[in-house]
């Protein structure tokens, strides 16, 4: 069992895993390898390491999506939550980074995004969600079984892009349109989909 300190005097964050009895990292146990993420029509996804839209609905899409699941962020997206949402709460926190050194109290921090595939899967985790950034996308889709996109109808100046994806390999499994509305600038859907191959 690995037991991460939250932070708070109260709460741990419990990662159900390896003890040296137990099934090793690479064990068969079967888990969704998902991402989720948001994008513009041209496959912004950041600007200035920030969300350039604000969508409430998308927000709490995500958090209800992920909660009580392992979400895996690369450090630069960790470094874009505010403070008091570091960790995300009710979910178990994996920070991939290449610094040795890093902190991310009550979140395990990985040097790779195979490393925390792993660590969840060992953790007996149903699905796991990618969460980003764009490195982690890229390095993400060859794992990635299930992708939950929240597709933005409009085009946004952004730095930050979601890879290119052949649609060849996915099939669409729902799509739930959401219209623009007082508090959503841009009309959108919630897109599922899965692996063809």
């Amino acid at each position: 069992m690995l037991v991460l300190d939250s932070g708070q005097d109260t709460s741990v964050i419990e990662l159900k895993s390896s003890t040296r009895h137990e099934a090793p990292a690479t064990s068969t146990h079967p888990m969704i390898v998902s991402l989720i993420a948001a994008l513009s029509t041209n496959r912004v996804i950041g600007k200035n390491n920030d969300l350039p839209w604000r969508l409430p609905d998308d927000m709490k899409y995500f958090m209800q999506t992920t909660s009580r699941h392992t979400v895996i962020m690369g450090r630069k997206n960790y470094d874009s939550l505010l403070e008091k949402f570091r960790p995300l709460p009710n979910r178990v926190n994996i920070v991939v980074t290449r610094q040795k050194d890093f902190s991310a109290p009550g979140c395990a921090v990985v040097n790779s995004l195979e490393k925390g595939i792993e660590l969840a899967r060992a953790a007996n985790e149903e699905e796991v969600f990618n969460i980003g950034g764009a490195e982690m996308f890229k390095l993400g889709i060859p794992f990635t079984q299930r992708m939950y996109l929240t597709e933005i109808q409009t085009e946004l100046q952004g730095d930050t892009f979601f890879p290119e994806i052949d649609s060849s390999n996915w099939k669409e499994i729902s799509r739930n349109h959401h219209a623009a509305d007082e508090r959503h600038a841009y009309s959108f859907d919630f897109v599922v989909y899965d692996r063809l191959r």
